[in-house]
């Protein structure tokens, strides 16, 4: 999901005057380009390689950024949503497109860790794009009270337009990079393997669990963080300014995200992934249930922590799906690309929560989510069939 989308959901609730469901919208929205979008992205890259498929990516990327450029003439939320749809299936492309290959590329008793290391790096852009976020949409003095004004409701969104055309200037600059290292990345890439048989991965037991526990953690994950800045801004847990969560948000729940990637990926060279995987989910359900049952300040500080627990679960699903599944790696990928969209269900859910119980309560769903990751770590040590990364680089040539 973008990282931009927790801080901009805090600003559309007031900007549009939003119920927590309608807001979460944002998020369903990359979840709906998710399902609708990966296996025509893994299709993409099966035929055309990585480079042509990552800057037709990039490309989308920048285009999404410009349609929400559009709200300054005609104030929309479904305008805006639309934009987000193209930003969306740029980023779906480019997710396709760089887990199998980082999970293929390298010495077979790696791959957790070359997979999780190159998740590192994409958890810095979260922390990253979060204080950004927080800083030049947030921090704009139109969000310094919880009702805003028209006037004040037009600035708030000319600080959305300013972040996403910065975000289109980043992109642009990615896109060269891209260019300039084109035949390196080639060179190193497997190549590509014409088009995979999607429906095989539908037929996989493994390929089939794997879409669910990236399911829950995803819709966890992403619930979690949609919801942060309002429940730190309560007065019943920290009563933080809306500039000040966002900084805790990026600070302590994607920064821990990013921590644990490192600590994890280290950690993955020496430990068994289902074991880290379980033990991970494990911790996660009980930070959940102590926000549930603790006073305000203690359950904000449990609510953060989780972002560490998160640290190494995408990866580690995705790496051991890939391993087990008797599907091609990129019909494998693009069906767990898919599968993203299910945990569409646990932010609606979260929204349902926080609007009719109260944000203290939203705690309870993504507890649900992660006892069934954990059912998944517990399950992968006995696979029925497992394929080593080595083989995974010959199913990926012609």
């Amino acid at each position: 999901m973008c990282a931009n989308n927790d801080p901009l959901i805090a600003a559309l609730l007031r900007i549009f005057r939003l119920s927590y469901t309608e807001a979460l919208l944002v998020q369903i929205v990359f979840f709906a380009a998710f399902g609708t979008m990966s296996l025509p992205a893994a299709a993409l890259f099966a035929r055309w390689g990585p480079i042509p498929t990552m800057t037709g990516a990039l490309t989308a990327m920048i285009a999404g950024c410009l349609v929400v450029q559009a709200t300054v003439w005609l104030p929309w939320f479904p305008l805006l949503l639309g934009g987000l749809f193209v930003l969306a299936a740029g980023i779906v492309t480019l997710q396709v497109v760089a887990n199998p290959l980082a999970a293929a590329l390298g010495p077979p008793e790696r791959s957790h860790f070359r997979l999780t290391l190159a998740q590192s790096f994409n958890a810095l852009g979260v922390v990253a794009g979060v204080q950004f976020g927080a800083r030049l949409i947030l921090a704009d003095p139109a969000f310094e009270d919880a009702t805003l004004l028209a006037s004040d409701a037009a600035r708030g969104l000319a600080a959305v337009q300013r972040a996403f055309l910065t975000i289109a200037a980043l992109v642009a600059a990615l896109m060269l990079a891209l260019w300039l290292f084109r035949r390196t990345i080639a060179a190193t890439a497997p190549p590509p393997e014409g088009a995979p048989r999607i429906a095989d991965a539908f037929r996989s037991r493994w390929a089939l669990l794997g879409a669910g526990a990236i399911a829950l953690y995803v819709g966890a994950e992403v619930a979690i963080g949609s919801v942060m800045i309002g429940f730190l801004s309560d007065r019943a847990t920290l009563g933080l300014s809306l500039a000040e969560a966002g900084t805790w948000l990026a600070t302590f729940y994607w920064g821990g995200a990013l921590v644990g990637r490192f600590v994890g990926s280290w950690l993955l060279t020496r430990i068994a992934a289902p074991r880290m995987l379980g033990a991970a989910a494990g911790m996660a359900m009980l930070l959940c249930a102590a926000t549930l049952i603790l006073p305000g300040p203690v359950a904000a500080r449990c609510a953060l922590a989780i972002g560490l627990c998160n640290a190494i679960m995408f990866p580690t699903i995705f790496s051991l799906t890939l391993e087990r599944s008797t599907a091609s790696p990129a019909a494998t990928s693009g069906l767990l690309c898919v599968a993203i969209a299910g945990g569409a269900v646990v932010p609606l859910l979260v929204g349902q929560v926080a609007d009719r119980a109260g944000l203290g309560w939203v705690f309870a769903i993504p507890l649900v989510a992660y006892a069934g990751i954990l059912a998944f770590a517990v399950a992968a040590p006995r696979p029925g069939r497992t394929r080593t990364p080595s083989k995974l680089l010959r199913q990926m040539s012609p």
